[in-house]
């Protein structure tokens, strides 16, 4: 027991300055730790397009971040001309089924010759 409160006594006899600037590189180096791993797995998933645009070259953190922050751009555009895109082809669907039920719904007001009746929908349906 006498031992621990040893290495205990030094801790208490320093100020709460003290204690701070020796915690802080310690907690210095644990936040740039943090950020050359991040930097590092970025590096990694995105490794096939680093080659494409710089082969054989040792990337530096800055050209990581900024060709990540670029392809991140150019996949957010991507996304959004594909939803936009995705978007028309749900509402013209829409539109037409709903132009659809009207045709059937004004034909079934009007009696129309099942025959004619046939060949609209078949005609609508292609």
């Amino acid at each position: 027991m006498a031992p621990s409160s040893v290495f205990l006594e030094p801790d208490n006899l320093l100020t709460p300055k003290e204690k701070n600037k020796l915690r802080k590189p310690v907690v210095e180096k644990m936040r740039r730790d943090r950020i050359n791993s991040s930097i590092e797995q970025l590096k990694l998933l995105l490794e096939k397009e680093f080659q494409r645009h710089q082969p054989n070259s040792k990337l530096e953190k800055a050209d990581i971040l900024e060709m990540t922050v670029s392809y991140l751009k150019q996949q957010s555009q991507l996304q959004m001309k594909s939803s936009f895109h995705k978007s028309s082809q749900f509402d013209f669907r829409e539109g037409y089924s709903r132009c659809l039920q009207e045709a059937f719904y004004f034909l079934s007001l009007h009696k129309v010759r099942t025959e004619t009746q046939t060949k609209l929908l078949s005609h609508f349906q292609k």
